[in-house]
């Protein structure tokens, strides 16, 4: 079997492939490390692309976009590693980049997934959005990292430069033991796209297992390569899934305590909208609430399952405070100002 393989999920992202993939494929490929294209039947000529310029290149073409989710469940059906690297089609990888992550899971068997350094390819002195040093949320569910609070990010200047257990693994790029996607069950398809990663860990954390940053290894993350960041249709994916997440996977005697309050301050939130005339965006958040409810069946069924298989529950990972009140009120835009109090 070989040892690790990187496996890019892409859709019409062809001008990605070209300006990434010859670095991933320098940087990666090797004995122990096989390169996949999952192509979510793109209508571009991504897989012509890769045909023609990457013959050394595994292109798995799915049927169907699947998206995010439900399209790397498919395509690491197809995969037999050690190790999964789920790595988004707009990130340059540094090189010997693999290595460190590789090295600490083989000598850390208790660590079932980790995460790089993830820099703004754009100005590389700064975190990336999407992950940063290393994933955590609050108890209302909102995400934040070691680097980025809310849209703020911070400039690298060592600070999180230590090994560090973290709540959440970016998406964009995440080491993962093959057994334990295999036990999780991979990705829920019901988020489609965005914290379907934060879900996932969630699901590790509460099964006793690790989930640690490894900032030795760097990579450099475009961002918002399929959806903006300020896109009305990844507004509706976050307000809803934020919902999901915290149905999933809350504890009965906090359940419904902190879905009501999660509930208010999304109210807040869409009447901001509103009165500011981001009309799309209030309409959205709308949205995101009634397709939760329509979801509750579903949702209600996933739970049952998780809380039965629960072993631990990730108190010492979740911040056990408000991140809209301590950025909004207290002005906190760092991670470390957020835990000074």
């Amino acid at each position: 079997m070989i040892k690790t393989s990187v496996v890019i999920l892409n859709w019409n992202g062809r001008k990605f492939l070209e300006q990434f993939l010859d670095n991933i494929v320098k940087h990666s490929l090797s004995e122990s490390c096989t390169v996949y294209v999952a192509d979510n039947d793109s209508t571009d000529d991504s897989c012509e692309y890769i045909r023609d310029n990457h013959p050394e290149v595994i292109l798995l073409e799915l049927r169907q976009n699947y998206g995010f989710a439900e399209g790397y469940n498919e395509a690491l059906k197809r995969v037999e590693s050690e190790y999964y690297v789920l790595l988004n089609s707009d990130i340059e990888v540094s090189p010997g980049w693999l290595n460190p992550v590789v090295d600490y899971m083989d000598s850390h068997p208790e660590a079932a997934a980790c995460q790089p350094k993830i820099l703004s390819y754009n100005d590389r002195s700064k975190f990336e959005y999407a992950g940063a040093a290393g994933g955590f949320i609050d108890k209302y569910g909102y995400p934040f990292c070691r680097g980025r609070i809310m849209n703020i990010t911070e400039e690298d200047n060592g600070q999180y430069d230590d090994i560090k257990q973290i709540f959440w693994a970016s998406g964009a790029c995440m080491f993962i033991r093959s057994s334990v996607w295999k036990e999780t069950g991979g990705f829920d398809p019901v988020f489609f796209a965005h914290m379907e990663e934060i879900d996932l860990c969630w699901r590790i954390n509460a099964s006793g297992k690790r989930i640690i940053y490894i900032p030795s290894s760097v990579v450099y993350h475009i961002g918002g390569g399929t959806l903006s960041y300020d896109s009305p249709l990844k507004l509706f994916y976050n307000f809803r899934n934020s919902l999901f997440l915290l149905y999933k996977n809350l504890p009965g005697d906090r359940l419904h305590k902190i879905i009501f309050k999660r509930m208010l301050l999304d109210g807040i939130a869409a009447f901001r909208f509103l009165f500011t005339l981001k009309i799309t965006s209030f309409k959205n958040v709308i949205k995101a609430h009634i397709d939760y409810y329509r979801h509750k069946k579903v949702l209600k069924e996933k739970r049952t399952e998780i809380l039965q298989n629960r072993m631990s529950y990730p108190d010492k990972l979740i911040l056990n405070k408000s991140l809209v009140y301590k950025f909004f009120i207290r002005k906190k835009k760092t991670y470390t100002q957020l835990l000074r109090d």
